[in-house]
């Protein structure tokens, strides 16, 4: 089970966070310190597996983001990957080649398909397919909801 899946730049500015266990702010702010220092600091051969106090850290760099998960020390780390990938394929497949610009500019959305993707740290669903069509459903939603509350009323 994922703890929390984190994304940064190589400035170690957060993009995005989801915790899916109930921790306190402060322990957040820590964890969050403490994994952008380390993730960020390594040689870019290096593993993508880390250990940290009792969490396997799994992480994968794209482009200018760093993708980081905090799991249960037995998990299996390359289905953890597969994971990551999976979840940048359906970003780059509703953004058209994602960056970090359209994280900043449209959190929500990456939000939304992640939370298509994972519910309470374990994978929902992985049909890349299934998950689009969700998506295109909730931005048809959302567009025919806009489109009802800027008509006037008589």
């Amino acid at each position: 089970m994922m703890h929390f899946l984190l994304l940064f730049n190589r400035q170690s500015r957060l993009r995005l966070q989801k915790w899916f266990t109930p921790v306190s702010e402060r322990y957040k702010r820590k964890v969050i310190r403490d994994m952008t220092m380390m993730v960020v600091g390594r040689p870019a051969r290096s593993c993508n597996f880390l250990q940290w106090r009792d969490l396997k850290i799994v992480y994968k760099r794209y482009a200018s983001l760093y993708f980081c998960v905090g799991m249960e020390s037995e998990d299996n780390e390359l289905l953890t990957l597969e994971v990551l990938h999976r979840y940048v394929e359906m970003l780059d497949k509703y953004f058209g080649n994602v960056c970090e610009l359209d994280l900043i500019f449209n959190f929500e959305k990456a939000y939304y398909i992640l939370d298509e993707f994972l519910m309470g740290g374990e994978v929902l669903e992985t049909s890349k397919i299934d998950i689009g069509v969700a998506i295109e459903d909730a931005d048809v939603l959302q567009e025919t909801l806009e489109e009802y509350m800027s008509k006037p009323t008589y």
